[in-house]
């Protein structure tokens, strides 16, 4: 099927998307258009987490999330959301509640499994806006980790535009804070690291 859109969800996402674009290239079918990570999951805890802390509706709220999908390298831009009564403590605390979130939940399990519902979920609002797009023709903006010159990073999480044949445009993620800024330059060396040993992975 060389005109599926792929979207891949399973961890590592840093990792496991490059490795996909690097086989896919090496059958001579690669094309970036076609090929996603799965991020809606970050999106969903940064908005159940800011609209839990501001008490508002989560369904009201849409937090923009980038960098990758994998701990320090997920970066919510809280900022972006107009949430002013945010406090440097409750910032801090709720980026990385959104980081770790996956731990949370296994810490609640006590060991005996992940975020397996939550994951579906989201993979389910991922796949849900490709098909609406499919079908309508019309354009929908989900964060997702694609290829991409947004950062020096090959591979990066930022709004991606989806059209009826997969990606139309990743678009750069704005203005952020200087906390999200410091952020950003500490998660980058990290993401890239978790990228190359995808792409190292398949070269071996």
């Amino acid at each position: 099927c060389p005109e599926a859109q792929i979207a891949i969800i399973s961890n590592p996402v840093n990792s496991t998307v490059p490795i996909a674009s690097a086989v896919l290239k090496q059958k001579g079918c690669y094309d970036p258009k076609k090929l996603s990570g799965v991020t809606t999951l970050d999106v969903i805890r940064a908005n159940t987490f800011l609209s839990s802390h501001c008490n508002t509706d989560p369904s009201d709220t849409n937090v923009t999330v980038i960098g990758g999908h994998a701990g320090i390298t997920i970066l919510p831009l809280f900022s972006q959301t107009g949430a002013t009564t945010l406090s440097d403590d409750d910032r801090e605390a709720l980026t990385v509640r959104t980081q770790f979130g996956g731990d949370e939940v296994v810490q609640a399990k006590a060991g005996a499994g992940s975020a397996t519902l939550s994951m579906a979920y989201a993979g389910y609002l991922f796949t849900q806006n490709l098909v609406q797009a499919k079908a309508t023709g019309e354009s929908v903006v989900q964060c997702a980790f694609v290829e991409s010159s947004v950062t020096e990073a090959p591979f990066f999480a930022s709004p991606v535009k989806y059209g009826p044949n997969g990606i139309e445009e990743v678009l750069d993620f704005g203005a952020i804070s200087d906390y999200e800024q410091a952020w950003l330059n500490q998660l980058l060396p990290d993401l890239k690291k978790q990228i190359q040993k995808g792409l190292d992975f398949v070269e071996g």
